[in-house]
């Protein structure tokens, strides 16, 4: 008898409640403009859609890729309520292609990915931005796992600011932070937090 596995991220988005809350991430609203007005951006890992949602009510054209059919139906919802539009794509990044030179932004906010995984993920994104696209991140640094307020568990997950540096060869970094912020996001991020903010350009095709 053929059993399916259970999505865990269908299960962490299966209550009504937004689990992350319906705000945009705080490093992302300080920073939108950075992105080409009315340009295309996808966003990696959306989830429940509350960054998507607050990029498309500022005007650009936005896609969210997320492996949770549950997260992507709610952020239909949440769009819906914002009468705005997001493009929703189910997908694993593992698989999911990224097409070159097709996007004018990225963003990054707590996608967090085993290290070879993400390492080609990165590698990806700096080929599917277009000439003057930007790359926008906010992750969990290993300081992280003393502070236990949110984020993976698991050191392998989380991320430095030299790693990124690596994996994202090719842009021009605008700005580059490892700091302890206070993250309230839902239920899911609550308090003094180690993270890494990054945001960097693509200033020639590759």
């Amino acid at each position: 008898m053929r059993t399916h596995s259970i999505n865990p991220w269908d299960q962490r988005y299966g209550d009504a409640q937004y689990y992350y809350g319906t705000e945009p991430n705080d490093f992302l609203r300080d920073h939108v403009r950075v992105f080409p007005v009315g340009g295309e951006i996808l966003s990696l890992g959306e989830g429940e859609g509350r960054n998507a949602v607050f990029l498309s009510k500022m005007g650009f054209k936005v896609s969210a890729v997320d492996g949770s059919q549950v997260g992507l139906n709610k952020m239909q919802v949440l769009a819906a309520r914002h009468k705005v539009q997001v493009t929703p794509i189910l997908a694993d990044l593992q698989n999911y292609q990224i097409r070159e030179m097709s996007w004018d932004g990225v963003i990054s906010i707590w996608c967090h990915l085993p290290r070879d995984l993400r390492r080609l993920v990165h590698q990806s994104v700096v080929r599917g931005l277009r000439v003057g696209g930007v790359f926008l991140l906010e992750a969990y640094r290993p300081e992280q796992l003393e502070y236990k307020t949110g984020g993976p568990a698991s050191v392998e997950l989380l991320m430095t600011m030299s790693e990124l540096r690596q994996e994202l060869m090719g842009l021009e970094w605008t700005h580059c932070d490892e700091i302890i912020r206070d993250v309230h996001e839902g239920v899911g991020h609550f308090g003094k937090s180690a993270v890494v903010q990054m945001i960097g350009v693509k200033r020639e095709s590759l």
